[in-house]
């Protein structure tokens, strides 16, 4: 919303942000999987790390909305880099019996960057205009792009001894999607990532028009660092609270009680959850719980689904698998925002919530009955 009311853009060609962002992402995705394969994670991070970093530097000077959807596009382009490198990094470097812990613990940086990222930035863009964000983000970007020059180190894995060239890449990706379960695997990212575009997206519009956003603490505004921080900024910090707690859990029970039992009860759970969501919400207190619900069921089911899509597949292939399910994903995150933006507009927030529920519920069916529970043994012995 503050970047429709600073920059004068309706309601609806701002879901073209998220669209354009996740289109770019995706086929940079594809691009850089298997070259990741090729050349080894370390590598791919360290240079997605700094192309995000300079992208989101740039924000800085966006001052309409064509700008800014041109900045999204390098923005993209970065997040597609580092994508399927880190999700892969995390098969490369840890045995299958630990990897439902160590994707937990890896994909918690997700919820926690919307803990610290979601509040901060909002209370930036209002004190300052939303160009600040992006700005802070870029040195963050920059942070870590030192942290993995400094401290990750290039797993022992056999890399791929093909060159990547574009028909290869092709005829690898073909491949993978006429396999089963691996095809199978692409369809769950495209519908958890459609229904998390038709749900998200909209939600802080719809809220604004709902509730009044000012937060007061025995009458005096609530600020964090001298910043104001509203009913946006504190509805998303105690939902990623909730995620960097059970993030790591799911995914260390995973190891134990296996992936696809979470997986199969965070989808039914979130559908009924996301169903009910603009029917209960009347009042703005009753938001927190039922974000609370929503976030912490995402997180149940994210690190053992991470989990178990990096033994899909050996690890000479794991970067362009990987890197295809995430482009997927963020191509139904894309068509997720676009498809709500239309549907917010003439139906209003329920007719989001029941489509993203929905496809919630398709997913759980897919998972169920077309997604293998891997050993990890079988595909990748090294």
């Amino acid at each position: 919303p503050l970047i429709g009311e600073e920059l004068g853009v309706g309601t609806g060609p701002l879901g073209l942000l998220v669209s354009v962002y996740s289109w770019v992402l995706a086929f940079a995705a594809l691009v850089m999987g298997p070259i990741s394969d090729r050349i080894g994670r370390r590598r791919v991070l360290l240079l997605g790390s700094a192309a995000l970093a300079v992208a989101l530097a740039l924000h800085g000077w966006a001052d309409t909305f064509g700008a800014l959807l041109g900045m999204r596009v390098l923005a993209g382009a970065g997040g597609g880099v580092l994508s399927g490198a880190a999700v892969s990094y995390c098969g490369d470097y840890f045995p299958y019996e630990r990897r439902g812990w160590a994707t937990g613990w890896v994909m918690s940086g997700v919820p926690f960057g919307l803990v610290i990222g979601i509040p901060l930035g909002r209370a930036l863009a209002v004190a300052h205009g939303f160009r600040m964000p992006f700005v802070a983000f870029s040195v963050v970007m920059a942070l870590a792009f030192v942290l993995l020059l400094t401290v990750v180190p290039q797993p022992d894995v056999r890399l791929s001894e093909e060159r990547p060239t574009v028909a290869g890449s092709l005829r690898q990706y073909g491949e993978l999607l006429r396999q089963g379960s691996t095809a199978a695997a692409a369809a769950t990212y495209f519908l958890m990532y459609s229904g998390l575009g038709l749900l998200i997206v909209y939600l802080p519009q719809w809220l604004t028009t709902q509730f009044p956003l000012e937060v007061t603490v025995f009458g005096r505004p609530l600020t964090v660092f001298g910043l104001p921080l509203d009913f946006i900024a504190t509805l998303f910090l105690t939902g990623g609270l909730v995620s960097v707690l059970v993030g790591p859990r799911a995914g260390t029970l995973s190891d134990t009680v296996g992936r696809k039992p979470l997986i199969l009860a965070s989808c039914l759970g979130l559908a009924a959850v996301t169903a009910a969501l603009p029917f209960v919400v009347t009042e703005r207190w009753v938001a927190y719980p039922v974000y609370i619900a929503i976030m912490g069921l995402f997180a149940m089911r994210m690190a053992p689904l991470q989990a178990l899509l990096t033994a899909l597949v050996p690890s000479r292939q794991r970067g362009a698998f990987l890197s295809l399910t995430i482009a997927v994903g963020q191509i139904g995150t894309g068509i997720g925002a676009t498809v709500g933006g239309a549907l917010y507009a003439e139906m209003g927030y329920a007719s989001n919530a029941m489509a993203s529920a929905t496809l919630i519920l398709a997913m759980a069916a897919l998972v169920r009955w077309w997604l293998p529970e891997p050993t990890g043994q079988a595909v990748d012995p090294e």
